[in-house]
């Protein structure tokens, strides 16, 4: 267990003493913990025989003196120097909505659900907005991309700052950690605007409307009196574009999609989207499924060097933040803590995000092969691990190293301490 307790040694910088132990508790009591992980459920497994006062872990959520940017910014340099030490840090953002019930949470509000609505109907729910963003780490056994949470900012309802400015922020605060490196910045097309937004050594790709206004660059000034022109002569829309292209105009490339290469037809143009960046131009990007089977995409990006493949690319691998999502919520029980007052909801909101990029940064450490699951009959060719793998492999870790400091099991027990292990390990 040295791997995990090394991670949260770097922490400790984090809290005080008292606090750092109260800490390290609900770490566990938050991992290991069967069902629900509502706080009372983290402290019946961390502290069964009640060494502290139950309200002293309420009261670290609600009121403790620590700060979630403290711990963003430990995990976030490390996440970053250890997976990706060299070349541009690839980065995604997206926002979640994290269900409650109660209406009287702090930050709570009713907000777009983006996992029930669908293109014909919107769905809204009551919940906390976290704006999150991503590091996109390559796993070492290959296949897809890993999304580890390096920071998230709570959106609220009415809030004077958009999602966007939250992203933006993040962005920025992550640049000035770590000032040696360049970011590569996707997300979807509400952030598009990102594209327009200066962020330091960063380059982004978005997704761009089917019928965006788009211009060509302004003319060169002529010298003559009144006000100079700042964009030239409108261009079609980027579906206009593909429409009208000539056969000529596409290329063929092979693009990465979800740890698969595919045959795609890309059609690369550089255009002025006024209402995005006023200045510079931006980098259209069209994909086309050759085979017609899948809609045309439309990407824009800030990189003039890319070409339609790496943009294609960068883009699908933006589909990890969403696996993250989704992760976070079955696998490590983000919506059921129930802290309802001051710094609670948004707290417990982001260690469940921090936890899962500290979940992968020990598993990917620990077990760099992967291949710590156990094979079921029904998927018996499984070859890469899942988060909940990761996540049973630490559980199974944790619970040895309690189980082994009560009392050092026999040798003729260990067929059935090794079986307890692993079903304590997949109990959620």
């Amino acid at each position: 267990m040295t791997g995990w307790t090394a991670l949260l040694e770097l922490t400790r910088t984090s809290f005080r003493a008292p606090s750092f132990a109260l800490f390290a508790d609900l770490l566990f009591g938050w991992v290991c913990a069967p069902g629900r992980r509502t706080i009372t459920a983290m402290i019946a497994v961390a502290d069964p025989t009640g060494r502290r006062a139950h309200d002293a872990y309420h009261r670290f959520v609600r009121d403790g003196a620590w700060a979630m940017n403290g711990l963003w910014r430990v995990l976030a340099v490390h996440a970053i120097t250890r997976f990706a030490p060299t070349g541009v840090v690839m980065l995604d953002v997206d926002d979640t909505l994290f269900h409650k019930a109660g209406r009287n949470v702090e930050g709570a509000g009713v907000f777009r659900d983006a996992v029930r609505s669908t293109l014909r109907r919107v769905v809204y729910a009551l919940g906390l907005n976290l704006v999150v963003l991503t590091l996109r780490v390559t796993p070492p056994w290959g296949g897809p991309p890993i999304a580890l949470p390096v920071n998230a900012r709570l959106h609220r309802k009415n809030d004077t700052t958009s999602t966007v400015e939250h992203a933006a922020t993040m962005l920025r605060e992550l640049a000035s950690w770590l000032p040696d490196r360049e970011f590569h910045l996707c997300g979807d097309g509400a952030y598009a605007s990102l594209c327009g937004a200066g962020l330091p050594r960063t380059h982004v790709t978005s997704r761009i409307r089917r019928d965006a206004a788009l211009y060509q660059p302004a003319p060169p000034r002529t010298g003559k009196r009144g006000r100079p022109r700042t964009k030239g002569e409108r261009l079609p829309t980027p579906a206009g574009i593909a429409a009208n292209a000539r056969a000529a105009d596409w290329q063929q490339a092979d693009a990465e999609l979800r740890g698969r290469t595919v045959r795609r037809l890309v059609l690369v143009r550089d255009v002025l989207w006024y209402t995005v960046n006023k200045r510079d131009l931006l980098r259209l990007v069209i994909v086309r499924d050759p085979d017609g089977i899948e809609p045309d995409d439309f990407f824009i990006t800030t990189d003039h060097t890319a070409t339609g493949a790496q943009v294609a690319s960068r883009y699908a691998g933006r589909w990890s933040i969403e696996v993250c999502f989704r992760d976070v919520k079955q696998d490590l029980g983000a919506q059921d803590p129930q802290t309802w007052k001051r710094q609670g909801p948004e707290r417990a909101a982001s260690l469940s995000l921090w936890l899962h990029a500290l979940t992968w940064c020990w598993y990917l450490d620990t077990h760099p092969t992967g291949g710590t699951w156990i094979t079921r009959p029904w998927y018996p060719h499984k070859n890469t691990p899942s988060f909940l793998d990761a996540l049973a492999a630490l559980r199974r870790a944790l619970w040895a190293r309690r189980i082994t400091a009560l009392s050092a099991p026999a040798a003729e027990d260990t067929k059935i301490t090794d079986v307890l292990l692993d079903t304590l390990a997949y109990a959620a």
